[in-house]
């Protein structure tokens, strides 16, 4: 589950790690009182208006201003609020900004330069342990570091089970640079990190930049944190974090009907039972020269309920052009898959797209019956190879 930048330095803040003063606005005038309410704080005279969406490289779309003065916060809130903000992440069609994040300016003048770092925390799948990369790069795409300049790329590798050792911050305030009191700020700054991502049942806790401000504080700039999502049983207030508006609205409405559903620019749209059996129907229709509209998984556990769920919100694309049903009946039964398709053909109408189907396994033969007898318009087959022909036949 993504979360935004504020959300995730609301964590960060429970586990030690520290963040610049700030707060969420919805309104330029609740930009501009919180920014007052910071200045009364501590004495900033200037602030960050961020967008706030789950996208990356909002300051390079405008997202992010830096205002210096209160008048400035409310009038760089107005700006941002209610645009629609195309990144590199957010594709052509971008992210409308529903909320600003108001925080306090870090630049400020002192007796040594600020500095911008990369630090991030991850699973490594191979070796089963966790990862802190860091880089002196901070600020930029680590992509970018990666390809051009990959020795200034650190990874500090963690055991779960031991956590992090005091030795292996050390390792990593030296690998950045620092001395002084930056190295011992940096030190508590690595461990805080880790233990919120191992607390927080994170996924992904991504802080680019970590800032070392000009009197040697540590602070995360930034925060891009994803929670796993089978974890959120154990974080109520995790859970609530949740923002809908930023997800796909069919995304989440399959997720009511336990479907696991993608949204993909194809024309063909899958209903499909296991996760393999997907993708290797996604690649028999483009192979047949069509294009999946979606990853449709309807599980093991498909009823006829299920199924005209997800046939409706297949057909809510207006670029879909045909349908595959594609169902191999192992644990699911062919003939409730069958059903559903009945089901949604007399709930929903006349469906104006062909309907490939495709039943194998546990009851086909009575599924094939339910279908013959309902005398709904459809074409069947046999193997997938017939299936990858019908849909060269009908879309291509």
């Amino acid at each position: 589950m993504n979360i935004h930048e504020y959300q995730g330095k609301q964590i960060l803040k429970q586990f030690g790690v520290t963040v610049p003063s700030g707060g969420v606005a919805h309104t330029p005038q609740e930009a501009y009182d919180t920014a007052r309410n910071i200045q009364a704080e501590t004495g900033a005279c200037t602030w960050a208006v961020k967008a706030q969406i789950h996208a990356g490289g909002r300051g390079k779309g405008g997202g992010v201003k830096i205002a210096k003065s209160l008048e400035e916060v409310k009038i760089f809130a107005e700006e941002i609020l209610g645009m629609t903000l195309v990144t590199h992440q957010t594709g052509p069609e971008g992210k409308l900004v529903r909320k600003v994040l108001v925080e306090q300016g870090i630049f400020y003048p002192g007796e040594s330069e600020p500095q911008e770092f990369y630090m991030s925390v991850l699973l490594n799948r191979e070796t089963g342990k966790n990862i802190l990369m860091y880089s002196t790069e901070g600020g930029m795409d680590i992509e970018t570091v990666a390809e051009k300049t990959p020795h200034l790329i650190h990874k500090e590798e963690v055991d779960p089970g031991a956590g992090i050792q005091a030795f292996q911050a050390r390792r990593i305030a030296f690998n950045l640079g620092l001395s002084g009191q930056a190295f011992k700020e940096m030190t508590k700054f690595a461990v805080a990190l880790y233990q919120a991502y191992e607390k927080s049942d994170a996924s992904l806790f991504e802080i680019n930049p970590v800032f070392k401000t000009s009197d040697n504080l540590i602070m995360a700039a930034d925060a891009k944190v994803n929670i796993d999502d089978n974890a959120l049983y154990r974080h109520a207030d995790y859970a609530a974090m949740r923002d809908l508006t930023e997800e796909d609205p069919t995304e989440v409405e399959a997720g009511k009907f336990n479907l696991n559903f993608i949204k993909l620019d194809g024309n063909v749209g899958c209903m499909v039972n296991g996760a393999g059996l997907a993708m290797a129907t996604m690649d028999i229709i483009k192979l047949s020269g069509g294009e999946p509209a979606n990853f449709l998984d309807v599980g093991g556990t498909a009823n006829a309920q299920t199924v005209e769920a997800g046939f409706r919100i297949i057909l809510k694309d207006p670029n879909v052009q045909a349908i595959l049903i594609n169902i191999f009946g192992g644990i699911v039964r062919c003939d409730r898959v069958a059903q559903g398709v009945v089901d949604a053909y007399k709930s929903i109408g006349k469906i104006d797209i062909p309907v490939i189907v495709r039943l194998q396994g546990t009851n086909a033969e009575e599924a094939k019956v339910l279908i013959d007898n309902s005398g709904l318009e459809v074409h069947s087959a046999i193997t997938l190879e017939e299936a990858a022909e019908k849909v060269k036949e009908l879309v291509v």
